[in-house]
């Protein structure tokens, strides 16, 4: 019925079923009005609001009068004078912001806010900064705690759990709508849960002079005195505790103190980053919660700027070559090689070790399978465009030259949305490779592009202009490459944010540090596949057989991937084989499933048991890959700060260091 106050345009505000609306109400307060864990009361959700909840608000009012003087709430009186809370639904960071700044007359805890479906929870930090600023704002109820999937066992005994359109022919469905918790059905957490306990830990930790150690502690708590707990701090000098120490901090509910640790005296050292931590743990068993767990965390990098760690370069003499479309660097050491026609390194072998899998080495990719979010705001076919970039390479200009001791393989990639993905390797003799990247702005000037005459040629020819102009409105999902190693260097280590996966509007509660994984485990399940595993702020990444393996070194910082899989693996445009997720909601949407229409707009009913470990290792690297966003699923995009706009220009890059 909706929402309309109009004669007929919701049973809220007709009379004739104000009884209905009167007896649930009554039911509920009897059932529940003895329980002290009801601290409100609620009239409904999405019921639309008028004469029946006015009357059904006044009588749970009358009631508490000599009761507890409960408040009640209601989602759809919105700031009508029947609820005593203002309870929105799916509000963003901005908006919860302005709302806190400007004051309210009743407090504002939104009922339903950022929608948790697959991978999502972006912003969530965003949001909980503003609610712990202002004193209107009182939290909110995240939608929602668990993906509603059914376990089943396909044909070869390959578990996996369905959701709406796996059941019946042509049966009216949301598809993996319900599939929106933060646990898995089984109730696994999704990395998102990391996000989640950051942003609702009841103690909060802000830097006041990093330099001189000096922070700020805020106990959150209403009712609980901090010295109750143990905070223990760290200062690291990369993952290698230099100092530590531990003190029961005593700060009464609701109230902060300054506390000091001591960071003087730390020297620079080449390729070491110094951070202070913090967490703090239970000291007595408390229910459900045993002695020793961390109920908060947190973490500062102290600003001691120090020089790069340096690598080997030196080694056997390097020679060039160009061999029809391959442009070669070779040693006794060292074999190197691009293709110009593919637009792939497709060989990259030192000391006899092939790194790259099947001839797929580096090349550029912009990229990601897309996830329930990014189904929801569009983005699978107004982003396709950088899909179309990450494949059929036209390299406009490639070449191989020697630069005193060391190879240079240079090349320009022009895209199809009219830009350039200028990539220049250097090879050392050691067997070493840099990798520097740059890409252009789709606002790019051809007076001011410092490029080949034949790229310069190429790009800006007339139509070119139409296609950047258009891109010039899009932001990119990642920039980055992509590369395949064997299926045996599949033990990953790192120095970045983890260990869970995480993204730029996901990362507060994602520690940097050291962390040992496979290229199995860093894979997630979301019940419908899509984007997993990534992981922020990286400083280098290693892969390996626990003896010989690749050492990813970025310039300043990269994110990255490594799966058993590849990013089609994930992607529903791929799994052809696979139905759409038809709504069918009527005789004429079943009479008309247009695949045409659907096409990088409906989702497939893709599952996890469609998800195959493959004989190779995919790893990503990126400058960055946008935000997953959150705010809801159905149209939200990532925040500007989250985004990587196609009209600015990036630079960035890393180095390959074998290891032994």
């Amino acid at each position: 019925m909706y929402y309309s106050l109009k004669k007929g345009g919701t049973l809220g505000n007709n009379p004739e079923w104000l009884i209905p609306h009167m007896d649930r109400t009554m039911n509920m307060y009897e059932r529940n009005k003895n329980y002290p864990s009801v601290t409100f009361w609620s009239l409904g959700n999405e019921a639309g609001n008028g004469y029946n909840f006015y009357q059904t608000y006044l009588y749970l009012k009358d009631k508490e009068i000599n009761s507890m003087n409960r408040p009640v709430n209601y989602e759809r009186a919105l700031w009508e004078w029947n609820t005593d809370m203002y309870v929105p639904q799916y509000p963003s960071a901005e908006w919860l912001e302005e709302i806190g700044r400007k004051g309210s007359d009743r407090p504002v805890a939104p009922s339903e806010y950022s929608h948790a479906m697959s991978n999502s929870s972006g912003n969530l930090w965003d949001q909980w900064r503003a609610i712990y600023k202002y004193p209107n704002l009182q939290g909110g109820y995240i939608w929602d705690w668990v993906d509603q999937g059914i376990l089943e066992k396909d044909k070869n005994g390959r578990e996996y759990y369905t959701y709406g359109g796996d059941y019946g022919v042509n049966a009216p469905s949301d598809g993996n709508f319900l599939c929106n918790g933060i646990v898995n059905p089984d109730r696994t957490p999704h990395p998102a849960m990391a996000e989640v306990k950051y942003a609702h830990q009841n103690i909060g930790f802000e830097a006041i002079d990093l330099a001189n150690g000096l922070f700020r502690v805020t106990n959150r708590f209403y009712f609980t005195n901090l010295k109750k707990y143990m905070a223990h701090y760290s200062v690291t000098a990369n993952n290698k505790v230099v100092r530590s120490g531990k003190v029961s901090l005593d700060i009464e509910p609701q109230a902060s103190k300054e506390f000091t640790v001591p960071v003087g005296n730390l020297k620079p050292q080449a390729g070491t980053e110094y951070f202070v931590n913090f967490n703090v743990t239970t000291v007595e068993k408390e229910p459900l919660i045993p002695i020793g767990h961390e109920i908060a965390c947190d973490q500062f990098r102290l600003p001691i700027e120090n020089p790069k760690k340096t690598f080997k370069t030196s080694g056997p003499k390097l020679t060039v070559s160009t061999n029809g479309d391959n442009l070669s660097a070779s040693s006794s050491k060292v074999n190197f090689v691009f293709n110009r026609k593919t637009g792939i390194v497709t060989s990259y072998k030192v000391d006899g070790t092939e790194y790259f899998s099947e001839g797929f080495g580096i090349q550029p990719n912009f990229w990601r399978a897309p996830t329930d979010n990014d189904y929801g705001n569009g983005m699978p076919k107004r982003l396709q465009v950088w899909k179309e970039s990450s494949k059929n390479f036209n390299v406009t200009d490639a070449t191989v030259t020697m630069d005193g001791n060391n190879a240079e393989v240079n090349v320009n990639y022009l895209l199809p949305a009219g830009n350039l993905y200028i990539v220049n390797y250097t090879i050392y003799p050691s067997g070493a490779v840099n990798v520097a990247a740059r890409f252009t702005s789709t606002d790019m000037d051809a007076a001011q592009t410092e490029v080949s005459e034949a790229t310069r040629t190429a790009t800006f020819t007339p139509g070119r202009d139409a296609a950047r102009k258009e891109a010039s409105k899009l932001n990119v999902p990642r920039i980055g490459v992509r590369f395949r190693l064997p299926a045996s260097m599949n033990q990953v280590e790192y120095f970045g944010r983890g260990p869970a996966e995480n993204y730029l509007d996901r990362n507060a509660g994602s520690m940097i540090g050291l962390y040992k994984s496979t290229a199995e485990e860093l894979y997630f399940p979301y019940v419908r596949p899509q984007e997993n595993g990534h992981h922020t702020d990286t400083r280098w990444v290693s892969l390996s057989t626990g003896k010989k393996g690749l050492l990813i070194q970025a310039d300043n910082t990269i994110g990255f991937n490594a799966l058993r899989n590849s990013i089609e693996d994930f992607d529903d445009e791929e799994a052809t084989g696979l139905p759409r997720q038809w709504s069918n909601f009527t005789p004429e949407q079943v009479a008309n499933h247009d695949e045409a229409a659907a096409k990088n707009v409906l989702r497939r009913q893709h599952h996890i048991n469609d998800i195959t470990p493959r004989d190779f290792v995919e790893v990503c690297v990126d400058l960055k890959q946008q935000g997953i966003a959150g705010y809801d699923s159905w149209g939200s995009r990532p925040e500007p700060a989250y985004t990587l706009p196609a009209n600015r220009e990036y630079n960035w890059g890393f180095t390959l260091i074998p290891l032994k």
